[in-house]
């Protein structure tokens, strides 16, 4: 599962960082490490970035770096998309 997929609450054990080279280097630079804990805390109102926390930090990631970071645990699914209507009475 990816971290991606996760929804406000829910959290994980980071298992593997995908893909290679500066953006890979970056997220282990800030934490994201095999075997630690990471939280999602919240998305933005369009859905970009995903607020995480891991080690204690909270950090901003967009989807496509959250989509990197293979975890184990959490309700998994897909995250459902928000809708905010609102209501005139």
């Amino acid at each position: 599962m990816l971290l991606s997929m996760l929804e406000p609450g829910d959290s994980g054990e980071i298992v593997d960082i995908l893909g290679s080279g500066e953006i890979r280097q970056r997220l282990l630079d800030i934490g994201f490490l095999p075997g630690r804990i990471v939280s999602v805390i919240r998305y933005a109102p369009l859905g970009d970035p995903i607020e995480v926390e891991v080690m204690g930090t909270r950090v901003s990631l967009r989807l496509n770096e959250a989509a990197l970071i293979k975890i184990r645990g959490g309700k998994g699914g897909r995250r459902r998309k928000r809708r905010r209507w609102l209501r005139f009475i």
